[in-house]
């Protein structure tokens, strides 16, 4: 075992431990009580990383949450990368719900339970493990590294375009590392080459002025109610596809090789529906489940409210009704021309006797890297030095804002190389990240800036 392998392991405990001090912070982002909790996380990020004797680090004020950014660049001639993660969490909710409290980090069956496990806060801490292996060891790093942590990536990390547009300079670099993905299985590494897009809208739908009597005016007046369920079946057609007007226009389609890579990728779909809970797939005709998961777009509700939900009965017919509704879109699909189109096909499918507002259009455009690129071969030698099968090439069927922001502004390699796995619960109660995909993304953070250091 050579010397960073071994101090990895012989320091796993303290890097475990290390991790549920980031954990026991509540950083929820979305909610403004936190607030305090977010900055109180990100000066404990920089507080760990100047103990890793890192030659910057600042906690970097933006109209929102903070940036954390480091960096270390005494590796002249050698590549420089920015690693990019975030110290954000979703809220816990619901609390019932959790076998052990969110913020209070627990270890059951070689697993580390706690809001922020996986997503992404242990991702992080394997990256930072990895730096301090190769200081302690080494006295340097195999490569320049700038480190930028952002504490919005769960509410649409709304500011940090601005951010870095305004230190552009700063974050000059040769490839960006981002570890907030996942992997097919607990042996099998992946690189994310592609993830999809978001637009995300809220439909409200107005009808008489107050909730009324259903008896004395049912059958009178349009109910909200059912004139929202109307808009939303008419969003898709029988066969799961889209009937938003030109929603398809710019989808890339699912070309004869692609799809064979789509075959030989390790998706095992009996797995991921036990894991859904499920009974059965469904989906756009003519397409796989992975297909339709990652390389194809979506229109779901997340969420829809109206009218009397208590206990018992209550004939009211309601004035109001409101829905949420998210699009995941793919290459090339644009955020900014889709959103209008939504909203006038949903004004089209609204009945008479209604208002109808179409909320909160906003949304981030796909990412797609180049597969074949010499930074990314780098990092499928680092994967093959750690785990027993070789990197899997994979899309993803979630949004990571920054990397089209990325594109944008630095038009970088990226490697998206992460850990998580289908059952961590991402999200939802109970998250989790699993020993072997910490330690394992410790090793592999390591011997991936090693194998930069080549390019």
């Amino acid at each position: 075992m050579d010397p960073i392998a071994r101090y990895l392991e012989d320091h796993r405990d303290q890097f475990l431990e290390d991790l549920k001090a980031a954990l026991r912070i509540p950083s929820v982002s979305t909610q403004p009580e936190h607030r305090e909790d977010v900055r109180r996380c990100a000066e404990h990020l920089a507080a760990h990383l100047r103990g890793l004797d890192m030659t910057r680090v600042e906690v970097m004020p933006t109209v929102g949450h903070p940036v954390v950014y480091a960096e270390w660049t005494g590796a002249p001639g050698k590549p420089t990368v920015l690693l990019y993660g975030h110290y954000d969490v979703q809220p816990p909710d619901p609390l019932d719900l959790w076998q052990t409290p969110p913020f209070e980090p627990t270890l059951r069956d070689g697993k580390l339970f706690a809001r922020g496990a996986v997503d992404d806060k242990g991702q992080v801490y394997a990256h930072l493990a990895a730096i301090e292996a190769h200081m302690k060891v080494d006295r340097k790093l195999p490569v320049n590294l700038k480190l930028m942590i952002e504490g919005e990536e769960e509410i649409g990390s709304h500011h940090l375009g601005d951010f870095i547009r305004e230190h552009r300079s700063m974050l000059d670099a040769d490839v960006i590392v981002v570890s907030d993905t996942g992997m097919p299985g607990p042996d099998q590494p992946a690189l994310t080459y592609a993830l999809r897009g978001l637009l995300y809208a809220q439909i409200e739908v107005t009808g008489p002025a107050r909730d009324l009597h259903s008896g004395h005016f049912g059958g009178a007046v349009t109910n909200p109610a059912n004139a929202l369920c109307g808009i939303i079946a008419g969003l898709r057609d029988g066969d799961g596809r889209i009937t938003v007007p030109g929603f398809y226009e710019r989808v890339r389609p699912i070309t004869p090789e692609l799809r064979e890579m789509f075959r030989a990728a390790p998706f095992d779909e009996a797995a991921f529906m036990r894991e859904s809970g499920a009974p059965a797939p469904f989906g756009e005709k003519g397409f796989s489940t992975l297909e339709r998961t990652t390389a194809r777009p979506t229109l779901d509700v997340n969420g829809m409210w109206s009218g009397y939900i208590g206990q018992g009965e209550k004939t009211v017919l309601p004035s109001f009704a409101a829905a949420k509704v998210s699009m995941r879109l793919v290459p090339d699909q644009d955020p900014d021309e889709l959103a209008p189109r939504f909203e006038a096909y949903v004004r089209k499918l609204a009945p008479a006797g209604v208002t109808v507002k179409v909320a909160g259009l906003r949304g981030c455009p796909p990412f797609i890297t180049d597969p074949d690129h010499p930074m990314l071969e780098a990092a499928r030698r680092a994967l093959a030095r750690v785990w027993p099968k070789p990197a899997a090439m994979i899309r993803e069927g979630g949004s990571i804002p920054v990397m089209t922001t990325f594109q944008q502004t630095h038009g970088l390699p990226s490697i998206l190389m992460g850990f998580g796995l289908d059952d961590d619960q991402v999200h939802a109660p109970n998250e989790k990240i699993s020993l072997t995909s910490f330690y394992g993304g410790m090793r592999s953070a390591a011997c991936l800036y090693e194998e930069l250091a080549k390019v």
